[in-house]
């Protein structure tokens, strides 16, 4: 797994070597960011579920301000500390070891807010919807803010109230969904 384009291009990442974490592969992650427009012009990233921390590592390398990397996983915090330091920008990241309630708490704390969120959560289905409503319920987004929800081909989301479905696709058993913040 590497970081595809940007300022960081080309870095190979770590991953967790465990069943506990499905990083997104450089395939899917491309297409991804080719949907959502390739480079930006600044704003602020929160990956929930960070993993590796690679897609919010993308997202700064393709012009975002700061990411903000959660994960409770132990193990995998230290392997998205390494990730980082490859960038040699750490303080354009902040990396969280902690549940994604408890993050979005501290978030709320903070007045903390987010232009582009990443959610991939172990129960996608249960989780996504969830954390949605909380980030806006708890005023986390920006106006217009873009969320993408990765879950497997057999998770269906349907409506979540405040946001509206821009774009789904399917690359091979995983399904991207881009919202946006109504």
């Amino acid at each position: 797994m590497r970081i595809i384009s940007g300022k960081y291009a080309k870095r190979n990442l770590f991953t967790l070597k465990s069943n506990k974490t499905r990083p997104t592969s450089d395939k899917v992650k491309e297409s991804l960011f080719n949907s959502l427009g390739q480079f930006f012009n600044g704003g602020n990233v929160l990956d929930l579920y960070a993993g590796s921390g690679a897609l919010g590592i993308e997202a700064v390398s393709r012009g975002y301000d700061h990411a903000s990397l959660v994960d409770i996983n132990h193990a995998a915090c230290s392997i998205i500390k390494k990730n980082v330091a490859l960038t040699k920008e750490e303080n354009l990241f902040s990396v969280y070891n902690m549940r994604s309630n408890t993050a979005l708490k501290l978030f709320a704390e903070n007045q903390e807010k987010f232009d582009l969120v990443f959610l991939d959560p172990p129960y996608a289905k249960e989780k996504i919807a969830k954390d949605m409503l909380q980030m806006n319920k708890l005023g986390l987004l920006n106006s217009s803010a873009t969320i993408v929800a990765e879950t497997d081909d057999h998770t269906e989301l349907g409506d979540i109230s405040g946001f509206s479905l821009i774009k789904e696709y399917h690359l091979g058993k995983t399904i991207v969904r881009i919202y946006r913040k109504d």
